[in-house]
């Protein structure tokens, strides 16, 4: 195993460990200070942090595998799930546990739904790919969509910090963090349409196995 999967491995034990600690503290129902006179959850902030640093190892292992030609199939199948753990781990953390921080940001229900929903999808889709010998990477959409996310969930974790120096030039009742998550839904919406119609003929084999099976059978 290379360094760049162990890197990838380890970002998955990191955010597992990260989502347990949330939900325990969730569930023990404590109430939990801002960060002095700024409007940004103690608890909130600290994720955000933890959340940044787990985001720049994406980066990390990405970089390594490229530059050391260490790109493996293991890799590529491993990495995106630790971004579906890392960010719809967060984004159902902000939705079913928003006593935190009651004052601040919230995710947008629908937006979440169909974000992890599209996650869902897609990953079934490379599950299916998986069986057949294949290996869908993620595309560049894909990556957009990623990004917007990681910097939609940072401004709501932050209270929309630092966007919130912007907001007074938007509509009322509009946000700059509250648009990026719109726009995150919007490309995320784009990448899976783009997935299904470009790997449609693993989903079309699938059928076709299927089909074959249930003719054995009769």
């Amino acid at each position: 195993m290379n360094l760049p999967t162990k890197i990838t491995i380890s970002r998955i034990v990191i955010v597992v460990a990260m989502l347990i600690t949330l939900f325990i503290l969730s569930l023990l129902n404590i109430s939990v200070p801002n960060l002095g006179n700024t409007g940004i959850n103690l608890v909130y902030f600290i994720t955000a942090i933890v959340f940044i640093l787990a985001s720049a190892t994406d980066w990390l292992d990405g970089f390594l595998a490229r530059r050391n030609n260490q790109i493996t199939d293991l890799g590529k199948f491993l990495d995106p799930i630790a971004d579906k753990l890392l960010i719809d781990g967060l984004l159902i953390f902000l939705i079913v546990a928003p006593h935190f921080a009651p004052s601040t940001l919230t995710f947008s229900l629908w937006c979440a739904i169909i974000l992890i929903a599209r996650d869902l999808i897609v990953d079934a889709l490379r599950l299916i790919a998986v069986t057949k010998n294949k290996v869908i990477a993620a595309n560049i959409f894909g990556k957009a969509k990623t990004v917007l996310q990681m910097v939609a969930i940072v401004a709501i974790l932050l209270n929309g910090w630092p966007f919130s120096y912007f907001d007074s030039g938007f509509p009322e009742g509009l946000r700059v963090a509250e648009l990026l998550v719109y726009l995150a839904t919007a490309v995320s919406l784009l990448s899976g349409i783009i997935y299904v119609v470009t790997n449609r003929q693993v989903l079309r084999e699938e059928n076709k196995d299927e089909s074959s099976k249930s003719r054995r059978n009769s």
